[in-house]
C-alpha cells in the first residue's frame, strides 16, 4: 500500500502534467488556452512557495513515506494542480472534472504519505481556486474579441 501512496503522491503528478499538456495541445489544439492554463498554475505554484516562506508552518511530525523539503502550508502540489484543474474546467467542463479528480487524488496521497496535513491541502485548494478565478476574470474582461467595441 505504501508504494501505491508514493506513486500517487510523487509520480502521478508528472503523469497528470503530461496528460494536461497533451490534451490541451493535441486534442483541443489551442495554444492560447494552454498558455493561460499553464501560466495560471505555474503562477499559483510560485505564489504558494512565497506564502510558504512567509507563513513558515512545518510539515507534520508523523513518519513520512518519503522526504519532503520546505514548509507545508499551503501545499504547492495542491495549489498547482487545483489551479490547473479549475483553469481547464473553465474552458472544457468534462476534462476539467477529470483533472479535479486527479488533483484530489494526488492531494489525498500526500496526506496519506505524511508530508501534508488536510489544512495544507485545503489552503492549496483555496489558493489555486482563487488564482484561477482571478485569471479567468482578467481573461474575460480583457481578452480580445472582434465583437467588443
Amino acid at each position: 500500500m505504501d508504494q501505491l501512496i508514493i506513486f500517487f503522491a510523487v509520480y502521478f503528478p508528472w503523469i497528470v502534467l503530461a496528460l494536461a499538456a497533451g490534451i490541451l495541445v493535441f486534442k483541443y489544439k489551442s495554444w492560447r488556452k494552454s498558455l493561460i492554463v499553464f501560466a495560471t498554475s505555474g503562477s499559483a505554484w510560485i505564489f504558494a512557495h512565497i506564502l510558504k516562506n512567509l507563513i513558515q508552518i512545518s510539515r507534520p511530525e508523523a513518519q513520512a513515506l518519503f522526504s519532503a523539503d520546505g514548509y507545508a502550508f499551503p501545499s504547492g502540489h495542491a495549489t498547482f494542480f487545483f489551479a490547473l484543474a479549475i483553469s481547464i474546467l473553465f474552458f472544457h467542463k468534462k476534462t476539467g472534472y477529470w483533472f479535479l479528480f486527479f488533483a484530489l487524488l494526488l492531494s489525498l496521497a500526500r496526506i496519506m504519505a505524511g508530508v501534508h496535513s488536510p489544512l495544507d491541502i485545503l489552503g492549496g485548494f483555496v489558493l489555486g481556486a482563487l488564482l484561477a478565478y482571478l485569471v479567468k476574470y482578467i481573461y474575460d474582461k480583457f481578452a480580445y474579441s472582434p465583437n467588443k467595441v
